[in-house]
């Protein structure tokens, strides 16, 4: 198969393998729409890129084109480098995804989580998946505060029972863990063990020096629902509200520089393939063996299967991820795969059958909290090529 690299009349540039060009035709679609204001995909194949293509602008006035290097706040797409993060240190031998939370954190036995394991917080069912009010956004960008007060607090369902998605708290709780463990924050063990020797542009905690490269998000359709309607003590609820993710203020320094392990980690398209990709190639990159075989046959491990108590709708997780479900990621192809989203349409797919990562990232964010039409699209332009 041959491979391009070109800068396209429709405002796309990078690479695309001739027979992936269906993929960059949907972004070039999607661009000339108006449905797409900046992205970035990336498709790699055994570790390697075959697709690496951007377009679009990075402002809404479209005064500044995405480039190469652009950066964007790609949301829980960040929760799979968090993941990735705590697997290493099972793998290592240093945590065990069947302990107790407490075992490595003993504060967090407080009001009834003595028997809260490690994969419950990787999977979303510990019972803790937000803060109780008051709390407001910028209370969370101190991470020990922040983490000590989850400590202290009851879980909101009996663990183990069910998935509440941990939309905000997921990396304070996990991170928490590793700092534990290792004695390095999240934002530093995945710089220093990840993204630093894997050369990937992706950041939990975004230096001032990355500023001017990053896209700002373009906040989606106000919801068709009102909020305010439904029972304010539902998990639901304080989950998506405690604190309230204000889009705004993504844009803020503080917001940027904060080590946010759910939801605030900055990259693209090219860095999430390429730290993902340990995963689809089942451990091994550039040679080296990241994963043990056993640590990723956990990830598939399935520890919920139903209705998320948060997000309200039917999900499938495993460690670190949600596993293929025809409801809520039709769009996500069956067998040997994981995979996660980012809120307003960011996505990236583990396929270990075909040892295929797919990655998507914009600054245009699209209704809804689990994917988009966009995205949907993209995915079945890759895997109708791979199948």
């Amino acid at each position: 198969m041959t491979t391009t690299t070109t800068a396209s009349t429709s405002g796309t540039q990078g690479l695309c393998r001739a027979d992936f060009e269906p993929v960059r035709h949907e972004l070039e679609r999607m661009l000339a729409a108006g449905e797409e204001l900046g992205a970035s995909i990336c498709v790699t194949v055994e570790g390697e890129p075959v697709v690496d293509i951007w377009g679009g602008y990075t402002d809404a006035g479209r005064t500044s084109a995405w480039e190469r290097d652009t950066l964007v706040n790609v949301f829980s797409i960040t929760k799979t480098m968090t993941a990735v993060s705590a697997l290493l240190l099972v793998d290592r031998g240093l945590l065990d995804l069947d302990q107790k939370v407490a075992h490595y954190w003993p504060e967090f036995a407080a009001n009834g989580k003595a028997g809260i394991e490690v994969r419950h917080l990787l999977a979303h069912t510990s019972g803790v998946s937000g803060w109780e009010r008051p709390i407001e956004l910028a209370d969370i960008y101190d991470h020990e505060s922040a983490a000590a007060r989850l400590a202290g607090q009851a879980p909101w369902w009996e663990p183990g029972t069910a998935s509440g998605y941990h939309a905000i708290n997921y990396g304070h709780l996990i991170g928490e863990v590793i700092r534990r463990v290792d004695g390095r924050t999240l934002g530093r063990f995945f710089a220093e063990e990840l993204a630093g020797p894997l050369g990937a542009d992706f950041h939990i905690g975004t230096d001032p020096e990355h500023f001017d490269r990053i896209a700002p998000i373009v906040p989606p359709p106000p919801a068709e629902f009102d909020m305010s309607a439904l029972d304010p003590d539902s998990v639901m609820i304080k989950t998506l509200t405690s604190p309230l993710l204000d889009y705004t203020r993504t844009s803020e320094a503080g917001w940027r520089q904060a080590e946010i392990g759910a939801v605030n980690g900055h990259g693209n398209a090219r860095s999430i393939a390429r730290l993902q990709s340990i995963v689809s190639n089942s451990g091994v990159l550039d040679g080296r063996n990241w994963l043990s075989s056993k640590t990723i046959d956990a990830i598939f491990r399935q520890q919920a299967d139903g209705l998320d108590l948060a997000l309200m709708a039917p999900l499938r997780f495993g460690i670190g991820y949600g596993l293929p479900h025809p409801q809520s990621a039709p769009a996500v192809p069956g067998g040997r795969v994981c995979w996660w989203t980012g809120v307003g349409g960011s996505f990236v797919v583990n396929d270990l059958d075909r040892r295929v990562t797919f990655a998507y990232a914009m600054n245009k964010m699209a209704p809804g909290i689990i994917g988009s039409e966009r995205a949907d699209a993209y995915l079945r332009a890759t895997f109708g090529v791979i199948a």
